[in-house]
């Protein structure tokens, strides 16, 4: 695909990497059984990478499910012709009930205050739920304690047609670190608890616990339904699982994050750049500017430390990030001119940018970094 022609009129755009997203995808298909469904976490515009084409590109590699945060995002999807099962993890207000049961989205219940108020709501037909347990990670979920009431709660659907128990599932707090599994362990101990006691009263729900972290580590708990985000993105949970898959997995990034040289100028040393001065210029210095800042998401911590790809050669922040623009150090980078393509996350000829890297400088994690990039950057699929 011929790029150039594809960028025409834009300053700053995403590349996104089907040939990638298919890889990593298979990676996960591997590692589960094919008793366990697998899906695919959207939500937050698929972190950052574009909820509707991702999804449209997973379900035709055959994702059983998508998760999403709201029936906003699930809504969308519907609208584009996603027909796959969509559960909503984040909290549903009570007016979008209808909706949701309407186009088929499932939503999730984690307090006895969403279960009364379903129990009032008169729908055309039932709302599929999920019920939410807190095991742990003490966030959203019913406790152990609530238990019996939550059971009694939901054989009230026997009478009053208004919901149906779709699924229950749980969320590990710490599932990351391959070397210290005991607080998982003791997560997943407390869900079989739950599923025991669904089932001692005839509820068969759809039960599902790991994430992307969990469902590499701990394949005990991938159970009906195993919900992969981060790692369909090529995208590690974390430092410790890469480590603990050096050799075995490899996950390829999706995303690559570009722009272009919009000015170059020469500037004498001692020149001051950008707000509040906060950076001198130590020797003459050659420098380019670049049409992208906070508001695109390029962390404002990536003032002055930050660096960008150039030529295949990595080229500084200097001073400022600007809510719109950025100044970089192009001094020794030979014929850097105006309309150059420059990289902000991914590869160029033998160097390369990653999310990660752009987390440790701003002091963040990449989730932020890619979940933050705003929307509405065009989203370009290399397929």
């Amino acid at each position: 695909m011929n790029m150039k022609n594809d960028r025409n009129g834009l300053r700053t755009w995403l590349e996104i990497d089907c040939r990638a997203i298919e890889k990593n995808y298979k990676i996960f298909r591997s590692l589960i059984t094919t008793k366990t469904k697998l899906m695919a976490v959207v939500k937050s515009n698929a972190y950052g990478h574009g909820l509707v084409d991702f999804a449209k590109k997973l379900e035709r590699l055959g994702a059983d499910w998508f998760g999403v945060d709201s029936v906003v995002e699930g809504l969308a999807l519907r609208r584009e012709g996603i027909k796959a099962p969509i559960l909503v993890f984040g909290y549903t207000l009570s007016d979008k009930f209808k909706e949701a049961a309407d186009n088929d989205i499932s939503i999730t219940v984690s307090g006895f205050e969403t279960l009364k108020t379903l129990q009032k709501n008169h729908l055309s037909r039932p709302l599929k739920i999920h019920i939410k347990v807190d095991t742990g990670m003490h966030r959203q979920g019913f406790l152990l304690k609530d238990l019996p009431k939550v059971i009694s709660s939901l054989k009230l659907e026997t009478w009053n047609l208004k919901f149906k128990t779709e699924g229950l599932y749980t969320h590990f707090a710490a599932a990351k670190n391959p070397a210290f599994p005991e607080y998982t362990k003791k997560q997943i101990a407390e869900f079989e608890q739950w599923r025991t006691a669904f089932k001692k009263v005839g509820l068969t729900p759809i039960c599902h616990a790991s994430a992307t972290a969990g469902a590499m580590i701990f394949p005990e708990a991938n159970f009906d339904l195993a919900r992969i985000g981060i790692g369909f993105y090529g995208l590690w949970p974390a430092k410790e699982i890469e480590s603990y898959f050096t050799n075995r997995i490899s996950l390829e990034p999706v995303l690559s994050w570009k722009t272009i040289i919009s000015e170059t100028k020469e500037l004498p040393k001692g020149a001051k750049i950008g707000y509040d001065l906060t950076e001198t210029l130590p020797k003459e210095s050659r420098i380019a500017i670049c049409p992208i800042g906070y508001w695109h998401g390029y962390p404002r911590m990536l003032s002055s430390v930050g660096f960008v790809l150039v030529g295949g050669k990595r080229a500084r922040i200097l001073g400022r990030v600007s809510m719109d623009m950025i100044s970089i150090d192009i001094t020794g980078i030979k014929n850097a001119k105006v309309g150059d393509e420059v990289v902000l996350i991914g590869k160029q000829k033998k160097e390369k940018i990653t999310a990660g890297e752009l987390a440790n400088l701003s002091d963040t994690s990449h989730y932020e970094i890619v979940t933050r990039l705003n929307p509405l950057m065009k989203r370009t699929y290399l397929c």
